[in-house]
């Protein structure tokens, strides 16, 4: 493993030094009294913050429960139908998506899959789906719970039953197409339905190299993928390192931004799990497909960083350079492997109110109503806190983040959190040992060292577990200024990779 910057080089330094001739004078003293000083404050700091966390993460264990009552009334009078949700056993039966039977993980098996029917035909598909979406216990319960994983039982929907009987005898009903009253109904989120044919694909914006001149010779031109990260879009890439390319990358390079499934403009069916299979087959209907890449590169930001991987292991030959930007790989130990995705869960999403980012990825984790109200309060309404921020800031900051992050439905950000961050546990030793000993692509794997959300030991690992990629961390940068504030210094390190793979 390369790393490019030092990650541990003030330890290293506070190590090495010790005081003249070796002795222990009274400026050393002071300095040890003064980090015996900061390791106590930060031992309060810390038990504050669990206590506090303590508190408020059992208040929000009460209010998920009482906002579920409330929006199964809500959707009731709203849209004339209940909704089951992962809160009871009534989610393993539908949560709106069609009759399921729930399969335990097996030693073959070894994540749990739902065997669904689905609602807009009689098709019956086997999706892998994370068992973080319906085993989440309260923070009491998980606190006084004994050692060991509880695995989920086995339940067999009633609906399932009658049509395995042949009791079920009713034409496919049509897919929703009208939002949820939850959801945002605006042009750029609703896009996808006003074609339908623009429904079984995903958004993608593609910045190709301009026309060569008649009589010219045509440059040879390579494709690159970019896949944004959870609650994102296209626009991260598309407002930040795709103006900052330089000409010559602009003639060379055909670039492709998606928006995944759930996200941004791309579709957001009701009925989709959003699992690993569905999200990998959008992108290869709507970009490897539909534009016939042969070879590509591929770029991908924290969660994308799954998908992109499981795009390489997939496409062996066609990937010419895997780009990687904080990708959320937390090595289980052994002592957690029949509780994977439980372990990625906490290591998410800690249940701590700080930092306020762990805060956020906790409700968002942790609780489906209190995180759908959430969605409700800013994604609906994304249109009017735009306006807000542009007047506050007097359009003198760009809003492009707006869209980024507040485009996308509660159903999609929900499954997909939980089926590709969390689900990805028991994928992500098998696709990373894929690229290691069978693809032969340059691999890059880049992090903020500030970065809260997901720490630099995410990109750690990955570089351990793939000794020939170049690991770089940033200073000073987080999950998201590891783009947003260096746009040309990314897109120069861009360039610069895929200039060496096309050189091998």
């Amino acid at each position: 493993m390369h790393i490019a910057t030092c990650v541990w080089q003030e330890k290293a330094a506070a190590m090495g030094g010790g005081g003249v001739g070796g002795g222990v004078g009274v400026g050393k003293k002071g300095e040890w009294r003064g980090v015996s000083v900061a390791a106590a404050v930060a031992t309060a700091g810390g038990a504050l913050n669990c206590a506090v966390s303590f508190v408020v993460f059992s208040l929000l264990d009460v209010l998920d429960v009482v906002l579920c009552l409330v929006y199964k009334l809500v959707d009731y009078a709203v849209e004339a139908e209940w909704k089951a949700c992962y809160c009871t056993a009534a989610a393993r039966d539908g949560n709106g998506a069609g009759p399921r039977i729930l399969v335990p993980p097996s030693a073959a098996a070894p994540a749990p899959k739902v065997v669904r029917l689905s609602a807009s035909s009689a098709k019956m598909q086997l999706e892998d789906v994370s068992d973080t979406l319906y085993v989440r216990p309260s923070l009491l319960a998980d606190a006084t719970k004994k050692a060991g994983p509880a695995a989920p039982a086995l339940t067999v929907s009633p609906a399932i039953a009658e049509m395995i009987r042949g009791k079920i005898d009713r034409p496919p009903r049509p897919p929703r197409q009208a939002p949820c009253w939850s959801d945002c109904d605006c042009k750029v989120c609703h896009a996808w339905n006003a074609a339908p044919p623009s429904a079984s694909h995903l958004y993608v914006h593609v910045q190709a190299p301009p026309m060569a001149a008649e009589g010219a010779a045509a440059a040879v031109v390579e494709d690159v993928v970019f896949i944004h990260g959870f609650i994102s879009s296209s626009v991260f890439w598309t407002e930040t390192v795709f103006p900052a390319f330089s000409a010559a990358a602009r003639g060379r390079y055909r670039m492709f931004a998606v928006d995944l499934l759930g996200f941004g403009r791309s579709p957001k069916p009701a009925e989709s799990l959003y699992t690993l299979r569905e999200h990998v087959e959008m992108i290869e209907r709507s970009v490897l497909q539909r534009y016939r890449l042969g070879s590509f590169h591929v770029v991908a930001h924290s969660l994308g960083s799954v998908l992109a991987l499981a795009l390489a292991v997939k496409y062996p030959d066609a990937v010419k350079s895997l780009t990687l930007l904080a990708p959320p790989y937390f090595p289980v130990p052994e002592s957690e492997a029949g509780a994977a995705t439980q372990y990625v869960m906490r290591r998410v999403a800690p249940r701590r109110v700080w930092p306020p980012i762990a805060f956020g990825a906790s409700m968002a984790c942790w609780y489906e109503h209190v995180s759908r109200t959430i969605c409700l309060t800013i994604c609906r309404h994304h249109r009017v806190w735009d306006r807000l921020f542009r007047i506050l800031t007097r359009n003198r900051v760009r809003t492009f983040l707006i869209e980024a992050f507040m485009c996308h439905t509660h159903n999609a950000a929900w499954h997909t959190l939980h089926n590709i961050i969390c689900g990805s546990a028991v994928r992500m030793d098998a696709y990373l040992d894929v690229v290691s000993t069978q693809l032969t692509c340059k691999v890059a794997v880049f992090h903020g060292r500030d970065d809260e959300l997901l720490p630099v030991e995410c990109t750690l690992a990955v570089g351990a577990r793939v000794p020939r990629a170049r690991v770089t961390v940033y200073d000073r940068k987080d999950h998201i200024t590891i783009i947003v504030g260096q746009e040309k210094l990314f897109a120069a390190e861009l360039e610069a990779i895929w200039r060496s793979a096309a050189a091998e």
